[in-house]
């Protein structure tokens, strides 16, 4: 991510680089909406509090090793758990579309795209732009 200065405002824009094929710029102008699809960084086994934003215990009042776990599951009656449950697992490395990115500019003799916003992905990793 970068920045840029267009009519006295900042504007936070990620540069693509475009491959050398021609067509990758035919349609693409300045102010377009396109969708842009990416593999977002993985990040590997975590835990319930990164994964899914849960709070974790209190520090306090006779807790001693239960500042970041997720807690109860479940009732008692049930005495299994439910598909779906947020647990903690593996995160990330997952297909993400983000629609709606703004076409900030393009400079064709350099092959870069300036999108409006984040795309998924690590840096120098490959993505697909939708028209």
């Amino acid at each position: 991510m970068s920045q840029i200065w267009k009519d006295d405002k900042v504007i936070p824009v990620t540069f693509v680089k475009l491959g050398p094929d021609e067509f990758e710029t035919a349609g693409l102008e300045d102010g377009k909406l396109v969708a842009v699809v990416g593999i977002t960084k993985g990040r590997g086994f975590q835990g319930v509090v990164k994964r899914h934003g849960f709070r974790g215990g209190p520090k306090t009042h006779g807790q001693k090793n239960r500042l970041r776990a997720p807690g109860s599951i479940s009732s008692t009656a049930l005495q299994r758990v439910v598909p779906g449950k947020k647990m903690a697992g593996r995160m990330g490395n997952d297909r993400v579309t983000i629609k709606n990115l703004r076409v900030v500019g393009i400079n064709k003799e350099a092959g870069i795209l300036m999108l409006k916003g984040a795309v998924p992905g690590a840096n120098r990793g490959k993505v697909e732009i939708r028209i």
